[in-house]
C-alpha cells in the first residue's frame, strides 16, 4: 500500500516540440495538439478519481498553461499552483531553436542524442551574441527568482537540472507529500527525467534510455521513506504511449529522405 502517491508529467506539445526545435528556457506557449493532449491528460485523470490539492510547475507558460487546463477538465480549478524556475526544462544552452534533425545530420545521431539524454554532458553555453539570449535573460520572470540573473544557467547537463531541481523537491514539495497532500508536477521531459532519476535511483548509464513523452501521466507511489514500490506508471492506453515515445526519441534523428 502506497503511503505517498504523486502525478508527474511533461507538458503537452509546445510550438517548438511540433517544428522539432531545442526549446528549452525560451518561452513558448502549447500547440494545439499541445492543448489536446492537456485537455485530454485532465479527461483521464478525472476519469481514474485523483483529486489534487497542490500543483507545481516550472515558470514557462506551456508548464502552466498544461496545469490550467488540466484542472479544468477535473473541475478543480481552485487547486493553488506553485511556480518556480527550478523546474523550468534543461538549459540547453547554444543549441537553443535549432533543429534536432538538422543537428543529426550535421553532428550525428549519437552526438544529439549525448546533448539530448546523457547525464553529465553539456552542451555548448550561451552568448550574448545568440539570438535569444536577450528574450530569456530580460525575461521578468527571472527577477522574481531565489537566484540573481547573473546565477541563472548559461547551459545546462542533466545533472545540472537535478542539482539546482534537489532543493526545491527537499524543501518545498517533499514537506507537502508527506503532510498528506496529493501533488501534481506539470514540468519538462528533463526536469521530470532528472526527478525521476533521483527517486527511482536510475543509474548515469541508465537515464539516457529514459524518454518522456508529451501530455502524458505519469504515477509514483512512495512508502514512507519516499522509495518508490515499483516502476512509475505511465497511466493512459499503453499502445498510444509507446507510440508517442518513440516520437520522442525519432527527434534526434536524420529524417529518412535526408538520409
Amino acid at each position: 500500500m502506497a503511503k505517498y502517491r504523486l502525478v508527474l508529467l511533461r507538458h503537452g506539445e509546445g510550438a517548438w516540440n511540433k517544428e522539432n526545435r531545442f526549446c528549452s528556457w525560451v518561452d513558448q506557449r502549447l500547440s494545439s495538439d499541445g492543448i489536446k493532449e492537456a485537455r485530454n491528460c485532465g479527461k483521464h485523470l478525472k476519469a481514474l478519481g485523483f483529486k489534487f490539492d497542490l500543483v507545481f510547475t516550472s515558470v514557462l507558460s506551456r508548464s502552466i498553461q498544461t496545469a490550467w487546463l488540466i484542472l479544468e477538465e477535473m473541475g478543480q480549478e481552485w487547486v493553488p499552483i506553485q511556480s518556480s524556475w527550478r523546474l523550468n526544462e534543461r538549459h540547453y544552452g547554444a543549441l537553443i531553436g535549432l533543429n534536432r534533425a538538422e543537428m543529426a545530420l550535421n553532428h550525428g545521431e549519437e552526438q544529439v542524442k549525448i546533448w539530448r539524454r546523457s547525464y553529465d554532458v553539456t552542451p555548448p553555453p550561451i552568448t550574448e551574441s545568440h539570438p535569444y539570449y536577450e528574450e530569456i535573460y530580460n525575461d521578468r520572470r527571472y527577477k522574481c527568482s531565489d537566484v540573481s540573473q547573473d546565477n541563472l544557467p548559461k547551459a545546462e547537463s542533466l545533472k545540472d537540472v537535478l542539482d539546482r531541481l534537489l532543493p526545491y523537491w527537499n524543501e518545498k514539495i517533499v514537506p507537502e507529500l508527506k503532510s498528506g497532500k496529493m501533488i501534481l508536477i506539470s514540468a519538462h521531459g528533463n526536469s521530470s527525467r532528472a526527478l525521476l532519476k533521483h527517486v527511482e535511483g536510475i543509474s548515469d548509464e541508465d537515464i539516457i534510455n529514459v524518454t518522456l513523452p508529451t501530455g502524458v501521466p505519469i504515477l509514483l507511489e512512495l512508502d514512507e521513506n519516499l522509495h518508490p514500490l515499483g516502476p512509475h506508471q505511465f497511466l493512459g492506453d499503453q499502445e498510444a504511449i509507446q507510440a508517442a515515445i518513440k516520437k520522442v526519441e525519432d527527434q534526434g534523428k536524420v529524417k529518412s529522405a535526408e538520409k
